[in-house]
């Protein structure tokens, strides 16, 4: 069988509209498709043949022994079709057809490593503050530049929200923090608590539309860093700060509002509870909460994927939890759940403009990054898009108050934020 072939039928066979390449000259596949994979070493097989399924094809691809052209949302589209329809018995065939052929049996046997960019099991507890700084720092300690590239001048990491289709990602960037704003209720002289604040998108429109005093926290020095020189450079520092820490050792209380803009996926299912009572605790009484973050459909799933490409590639430690669960915990610490709304649609669309800004900047990212680490984050871009379009993951945003003893919650009869 010919390397193009061994291909072809692992990705479920002839009816795949992909065509297969191999440095061996050999092709497969539906010829002049508009995805095409290129397979450039025997190599290839093994991983397949030791993780079979996307997490082989994802390891391949970033170690740079299979390439693909053409749009990667298309491809990822394509091939979670055919390859979820892959039987054990098709899986046999493929291994009985790569033994028959010398060298393919030689590539299939190499035990080729995982790429470097794969994150094994951190030296400590799962979500200790050591382990969870070095996993924020695995993601987000990238490079400015790049991120800059990709997210484009409002450095927002963050679900956008797109009040009409046409909109820009940069339009749909300030709607979003916006939104958080009007859903918050500030008003200057405000205390803002931002946790998890990233290049502080929030904290910066907080103060400059807002005059609201903004402290954000992360995790991520280098965020820290380019967020209080472009605080600067908007002359906002008498309003506005964000510092290199924990969320859990901010001392100062009193906040008039918090936001909490996708952190929650990375603190884990088991701290959920202490999270939201913390929060809690750092607001006045009549202030709002607002947590914005990626969740499951429901809680029928395990929470964290540790064999999966995010997990050991892009979010260590990474935990999705169900909508129902923190709506639940929010409640069940103090607060009053107001409002909820889902936008996994925005997501989607968020995801779409940051991969077309990548394809518009590889050359510059690969120069930045390196190939690799390039790769990863092209596939999983459009691997979280088609997750967000096949409702696999969803975008809710839930706001809460913590009443006062009056028990009135200072919120209007119906809300003005248009949804």
């Amino acid at each position: 069988m010919t390397l193009a072939k061994v291909f072809e039928k692992v990705t479920a066979g002839e009816n795949t509209p992909v065509e297969f390449a191999a440095y061996d000259g050999s092709r497969a596949g539906s010829p002049g498709s508009q995805i095409r994979m290129e397979i450039k070493t025997p190599y290839a097989v093994s991983y397949l043949v030791r993780s079979p399924g996307l997490l082989g094809l994802a390891r391949a691809y970033v170690a740079g022994h299979i390439d693909v052209h053409g749009d990667m949302y298309t491809a990822l589209t394509t091939l979670s079709e055919t390859l979820k329809g892959l039987t054990l018995a098709d899986r046999l065939r493929v291994a009985a057809s790569v033994a028959d052929d010398p060298l393919l049996r030689a590539a299939a046997a190499t035990r080729v490593k995982p790429p470097a960019q794969e994150v094994r099991p951190g030296r400590f507890f799962r979500h200790s503050k050591q382990r969870d700084a070095e996993a924020i720092s695995h993601h987000y300690d990238v490079s400015n530049k790049f991120y800059a590239w990709v997210l484009g001048p409002s450095m927002a990491y963050t679900c956008a929200v797109y009040e009409r289709p046409e909109a820009t990602l940069e339009e749909a960037q300030y709607a979003k923090f916006d939104l958080v704003a009007r859903k918050l209720g500030l008003e200057p002289g405000m205390k803002l608590l931002d946790v998890g604040c990233g290049w502080g998108g929030m904290v910066l429109h907080a103060a400059k539309e807002y005059r609201v005093r903004a402290l954000g926290v992360t995790l991520s020095q280098q965020q820290a860093e380019w967020a209080q020189k472009a605080i600067a450079a908007a002359g906002l520092s008498d309003l506005a700060e964000v510092r290199f820490m924990d969320y859990r050792d901010v001392p100062e209380a009193g906040f008039d509002a918090v936001s909490s803009i996708g952190l929650t996926e990375h603190i884990g299912q088991a701290n959920v509870p202490a999270y939201f009572s913390f929060l809690h605790r750092k607001l006045k009484p009549g202030g709002r909460m607002l947590n914005h973050s990626i969740t499951r459909p429901d809680n029928t799933q395990a929470s964290i994927k540790h064999e999966g490409f995010i997990n050991r590639y892009v979010f260590p430690d990474g935990e999705l939890e169900g909508p129902g669960f923190l709506l639940s915990q929010m409640h069940d610490n103090g607060f009053e759940v107001r409002h909820e709304e889902n936008l996994r649609e925005h997501y989607a669309m968020t995801l779409r403009d940051w991969s077309r800004n990548l394809d518009d900047n590889w050359d510059d990212a690969v120069t930045e990054v390196g190939e690799a680490t390039a790769r990863v984050w092209r596939l999983y871009m459009a691997g979280c898009r088609l997750g967000f379009d096949r409702n696999f993951i969803q975008l809710h945003q839930v706001l809460g108050v913590k009443l006062p003893p009056s028990g009135k919650s200072g919120m209007p009869l119906r809300s003005g934020w248009g949804s």
